[in-house]
């Protein structure tokens, strides 16, 4: 039987789109614990928010922080170790890290760049942590750990689409990417799928053939859902899925966020 490792994003995905919990999908992350299925984290976010999830959730697996900018992995995980002739592989306190994403710096001299070219643009590096807290819907403590960034600038814009589509041209005309969660994102040339398929390539040599399996919600995991056996898009608050997510073997999930992500690895691994 060959090994089913899954990747998932987080908000409105795994976690509850207005309340950040998780509780619907503890069925399915408990017949996961049982099996000992890997279950990758794959987000926007933050290494400290992730690592916070994961200490709820207490999961002790490789994880993909700020939209495939980073992929940590706790040392010793791959016993046959961790090479690539291409990427860097640095050791970092507990882990070892690969670097995709662009420098946090070079991204804020970007949105300054973009703000004197007129537009209206505010990203997490502009906000206080009170601000972030009350926009995101957010505690201090976990808007504080947002804003700890390091490859990836979660930006609002004020305007219309017109004005969205000036502001991506003049992103890609200054070198960078974007792409679209909660919050709009300027990042480098890296993105989830980039790093999902660097740890698919490891879960292979660690385990031969594989099952994978992905879930998200916004136009940021499509690049990851696009690299694996079965990509699913769970519902958004409002009981639509993202139009935008046009997969042909995509699988739509019954339920919004964490519900919906429940009820598809339950229907996954029962095949």
């Amino acid at each position: 039987m060959k090994q089913v490792i899954i990747f998932t994003d987080l908000d409105g995905t795994l976690l509850d789109h207005y309340t950040y919990s998780f509780e619907k999908a503890l069925p399915a992350l408990e017949i996961l614990r049982q099996k000992n299925i890997p279950l990758i984290i794959c987000s926007s976010k933050t290494r400290k928010e992730i690592e916070y999830y994961r200490r709820k959730l207490d999961n002790h697996h490789p994880f993909i922080s700020e939209n495939g900018g980073g992929i940590f992995i706790p040392k010793g995980y791959f016993e046959l170790g961790v090479r690539s002739s291409e990427l860097g592989v640095e050791e970092e306190d507990r882990y070892l890290v690969i670097r995709l994403g662009a420098e946090y710096a070079k991204l804020r001299k970007a949105i300054e760049a973009l703000r004197k070219e007129g537009f209206d643009v505010k990203g997490f590096g502009d906000m206080t942590v009170e601000e972030l807290a009350q926009i995101a819907h957010m505690s201090p403590d976990e808007s504080q750990m947002a804003k700890g960034r390091d490859f990836d600038e979660p930006f609002i814009l004020n305007g219309d689409e017109n004005a969205a589509q000036r502001l991506f041209d003049a992103i890609k005309h200054q070198g960078f990417n974007y792409t679209q969660g909660r919050f709009y994102h300027i990042l480098g040339n890296s993105d989830k799928g980039k790093a999902v398929s660097i740890l698919i390539d490891l879960y292979k040599r660690k385990y031969g053939d594989i099952t994978t399996i992905a879930l998200g919600d916004s136009p940021n995991d499509i690049p990851m859902l696009e690299k694996v056996n079965y990509p699913v898009v769970v519902k958004k608050p409002d009981g639509s899925y993202d139009e935008r997510i046009n997969i042909p073997n995509i699988i739509k999930a019954e339920g919004i966020g964490p519900d919906g992500w429940n009820k598809e690895i339950l229907k996954l691994i029962k095949k």
